[in-house]
């Protein structure tokens, strides 16, 4: 990682706080912030707008947890996550809230660079993952509304399906837009017609 990340430590026991820091300053190139009072935790994150959230729990509680992954904004940005003990169906709940990684046994030193890379991997994949399939939905929401498109036009100049598709990127050329934005402009507007 060449450029500094910003990393947010959520951690409520002063000195595991500095071990973590110690730990980080030690392992990667990086500005760390300390939460020590996760009340107001969304705010406080977002202040610092970390690249990443490393959050220490001894013993997590699905509610704890909920606020936890809410508040950091699992969907923006890597979180991972060290719990002390199995927290049974914890780990299941948290991948769901978009958690990147949960760790057990606790934080130790040298386990920290590994997770915050792994979990900025796994992060980064999922985003892509995400951002492609919103980009197939989209293209397929398209897609249907130029075949109800054409399938208007059809009816109505009584054209075969390769001349309505002709027509509409001819007028789509014509008028410097996209055949799916004058696709939609002849839907809406035979909705309000019809």
């Amino acid at each position: 990682m060449a450029n500094q990340l910003t990393v947010v430590v959520v951690e409520e026991d002063r000195d595991r706080a500095i071990a973590i820091v110690d730990a980080l300053k030690d392992g990667a190139d990086c500005n760390v912030h300390v939460i020590g009072n996760t009340s107001g935790l969304a705010r406080k994150i977002a202040e610092f707008a970390p690249d990443i959230v490393l959050i220490d729990i001894d013993h997590p509680t699905r509610d704890m947890l909920e606020e936890l992954t809410l508040a950091s904004g699992p969907l923006d940005r890597p979180v991972a996550m060290f719990v002390s003990g199995a927290a049974g169906g914890l780990a299941q709940t948290a991948i769901e809230a978009g958690v990147s990684a949960y760790v057990v046994d606790g934080l130790s030193a040298e386990r920290i660079k590994p997770v915050m890379d792994t979990a900025i991997a796994r992060f980064r994949m999922v985003r892509q993952m995400r951002i492609e399939l919103a980009e197939t939905r989209r293209a397929l929401e398209e897609r249907k509304v130029i075949d109800r498109a054409k399938g208007l036009i059809m009816k109505a100049k009584c054209i075969d399906e390769d001349a309505a598709y002709a027509l509409l990127r001819k007028t789509a050329m014509d008028q410097g837009r996209r055949v799916a934005d004058v696709a939609e402009a002849l839907v809406t507007a035979s909705g309000l017609l019809g």
